[in-house]
């Protein structure tokens, strides 16, 4: 009965004083003691079974449960190893971005060799990100992603917002992009590139968007099954494209006069200025360009080799399902990511061996373009469908994701409960009902979906590939950028709260620096998102205090 008590006083956001919840109170306010921490962090886990904040010294295994959230209270069976949640972190981390993000890359640099070395950077941002959600994902439990981090660190206002932003821009932004790419692969197989902004382009995109939805509203099983399906396509497509890649640079070595190839590869200099032609036909000259419109270039650059990583945070969902987190995790974070980061190095360099440099700068099909140019146009489509099915499995993804995150904010009352509505359309069985209702034919959060996909579709008819990228970048890293700081702040206000996973600090110091430079870099070279996302925070504060207000 105590247990039972306790876990509705949890679900309804109430201590077991009957008060405000704990976990509201921002900790930039202070903290009193390690004891109010503790109780905080219990407030905050939904699944239980975190023990207390502890001391210096070694946990047991049983501690080391109990702060990851599991334990015997634990929502997830502790039945993975390593391995499998390094295959997890590269499923989730290949996507479509390794396919479509070297045009923009190649767009706002200097050279194919600065191209690559903004991937690397790209790369090891992504893995010092990792790192520290680790940190914050072994020492303060909950469902989310960022949300709770920052809620527990910030207070409630500063998860609201990072959930508003997930929900109205950066998951139906993703979901655009994707979209996009979907189509512009289908399209450059039959040598048609460079018109992603027509009408017809933007509708064919909306179409895709809503059949994908349209898949993620029959039930989470089916998703789930179909998303399986499309894992393998992913490891095929990268692969064959470096094994094409590799070959052609064989060939034309042993005889250079074979033209095969884009052949600027062995007659450039990796690392020389060339002056790049951007989709628009327009022409950047670098020698003429000054030190800080050159770093806003980099910056935009560097946002679409983030896109290409996208996915590096969901590294911290896995935690709950591993036997022995604390050493797991870590180790599946630094064998995934710099395993990843050389696939996406080995498959750039093989387009700029492929295609003629100017190409890759006025695509954003780059790899089909690839295939197409060197082998036909019948294995070109033959690639394309190996790209769709990829942008397909992450479309699906993304889409399944989007409509949960919406869902776990209304059940934090930040948004209409009717988001919270599972198996149906409009209003009805909330989701803490579900377990009550087995008879449901379907188990899919609809409302939620139905509202991703609408903005989605806004996206796409308003906005396009790049521009999309850019905003969606912004608006993700700007709470990135957040969040570690907050972990930074964390380590000086609870220095004895229990972090089974610790880096060193060196490492969430410098993924903040170079987070919030490109934050602000990016949103002075693109004010025009810039304005929006602000315009969309601003929208998001109003509606947050008047729902508190209407609420007491």
């Amino acid at each position: 009965m105590a247990a039972n008590s306790t876990s509705r006083l949890a679900a309804s956001g109430l201590n077991d004083h009957g008060g405000t919840p704990a976990e509201r109170r921002p900790l930039l306010t202070g903290i009193a003691s390690a004891e109010l921490a503790r109780n905080e962090i219990g407030a905050n886990v939904a699944g239980g079974g975190f023990d207390d904040v502890h001391g210096a010294g070694d946990a047991d295994d049983d501690d080391e449960e109990r702060a990851v959230g599991g334990g015997q209270g634990g929502t997830f069976t502790r039945s993975l190893g390593a391995v499998e949640a390094f295959a997890i972190v590269i499923s989730i981390v290949i996507g479509s971005g390794v396919f479509t993000s070297p045009g923009s890359i190649d767009t706002n640099v200097p050279s194919p060799g600065a191209a690559l070395l903004v991937w690397l950077v790209g790369g090891v941002l992504a893995w010092a990100g990792a790192s520290t959600m680790a940190e914050l994902g072994t020492a303060i439990p909950g469902e989310g992603g960022v949300q709770p981090y920052l809620k527990y660190i910030f207070g409630d206002v500063f998860g609201f917002l990072a959930a508003w932003t997930w929900v109205v821009a950066v998951m139906p932004a993703t979901l655009a992009i994707l979209s996009i790419v979907f189509v512009e692969s289908i399209y450059s197989a039959t040598g048609v590139t460079g018109e992603g902004d027509r009408i017809g382009h933007k509708l064919v995109s909306v179409a895709v968007l809503g059949c994908i939805g349209v898949a993620n509203s029959i039930s989470t099983k089916a998703s789930t099954r179909l998303n399986n399906f499309f894992v393998a396509t992913k490891f095929v497509t990268i692969a064959a494209i470096v094994v094409v890649g590799v070959v052609v640079a064989f060939l034309q070595l042993a005889d250079p006069n074979r033209d095969i190839g884009g052949g600027d590869w062995a007659e450039k200099t990796w690392f020389g200025y060339r002056d790049s032609i951007n989709p628009d036909g327009s022409v950047t000259y670098w020698d003429g360009l000054s030190q800080w419109d050159m770093l806003g270039h980099l910056s935009t650059a560097l946002y679409a080799a983030l896109w290409g990583y996208s996915g590096w945070d969901k590294a911290i969902y896995v935690s709950a399902e591993l036997s022995a987190p604390a050493r797991q995790l870590p180790l599946a974070i630094n064998t995934s990511i710099p395993s990843i980061i050389l696939c996406f190095l080995a498959a750039n360099a093989a387009y700029y061996i492929l295609l003629p440099w100017d190409v890759v700068a006025t695509t954003d099909s780059v790899a089909v373009t690839a295939i197409t140019r060197l082998l036909g146009p019948a294995l070109g489509i033959v690639a394309a469908v190996f790209i769709c099915l990829v942008v397909a499995g992450s479309l699906l993804g993304n889409s399944f994701v989007s409509g949960r995150m919406a869902v776990a904010a209304a059940n934090q009352g930040w948004l209409p409960r009717l988001l919270s509505v599972v198996g149906r359309f409009g209003f009805g069985r909330e989701t803490s009902q579900v377990n009550n209702h087995k008879s449901l034919k379907s188990d899919a959060p609809i409302n939620a979906i139905i509202l991703s996909t609408v903005l989605a579709a806004v996206y796409i008819l308003l906005g396009n590939f790049r521009a999309l990228m850019t905003f969606n970048g912004l608006g993700e890293y700007t709470f990135f950028f957040l969040t570690v700081m907050g972990a930074i702040i964390l380590r000086y206000r609870e220095p004895d709260l229990r972090r089974p996973y610790k880096p060193v600090l060196v490492i969430p110091v410098i993924f903040a620096l170079v987070s919030g430079f490109v934050v602000v870099r990016g949103a002075a070279f693109a004010p025009t998102q810039a304005f929006i996302l602000v315009g969309l925070w601003a929208l998001g504060l109003a509606f947050y205090c008047v729902r508190s207000h209407y609420r007491g």
